[in-house]
């Protein structure tokens, strides 16, 4: 062995406990890929977006994960067609209420979202499906989070030849 090989061996195994004991890299305070945790919801920003009140107390903006509705707050673009709906709908199953958030591969956006798939509680509704379904919005796939997409297409492509929604209000 030479001189160096066991600093750096050891240098080595200090960095990955550290890793693990810190997350893996993962932003402070994000949850594993996959995890679950409990939250409430006081705010509503548009159809496809909340705010989240975490158990620890930190509050979390939540893109939901798969899904995009019409826009009714984004910067810069007039509000489009079906987006009052769809964000009032929203509102109406979350505001106020408990939810469980489940995560997929990648816990955050560009913008420091943590993305989620978003279950209300008690009765467990799977609020990104039910978005689709009911044709509030459509798919969004962004890998590596794809755990739902089949479904979240064969939903859509249902709410499209039904009518239902924005399919056929725009």
């Amino acid at each position: 062995m030479t001189r160096y090989a066991l600093p750096l061996l050891l240098f080595a195994v200090v960095a990955a406990g550290a890793a693990v004991l810190h997350g893996g890299g993962r932003a402070s305070g994000t949850p594993p890929p996959g995890s679950a945790q409990e939250a409430t919801v006081p705010r509503v920003v548009d159809g496809d977006t909340v705010i989240a009140q975490l158990g620890s107390g930190a509050t979390e903006r939540v893109r939901l994960i798969g899904i995009d509705t019409p826009e009714s707050v984004k910067p810069g673009t007039p509000v489009q067609c079906f987006a009052l709906k769809a964000s009032a709908y929203t509102k109406h199953l979350l505001t106020g209420r408990r939810v469980r958030l489940v995560l997929d591969a990648e816990p955050r956006d560009r913008y420091g979202r943590l993305l989620a798939y978003v279950y209300r509680e008690p009765d467990g509704l799977f609020v990104n499906a039910d978005l689709v379904r009911r044709g509030f919005a459509q798919t969004l796939t962004i890998p590596p989070n794809v755990r739902f997409a089949d479904r979240f297409s064969a939903l859509a492509r249902q709410a499209r030849e039904a009518g239902k929604g924005l399919w056929s209000a725009c």
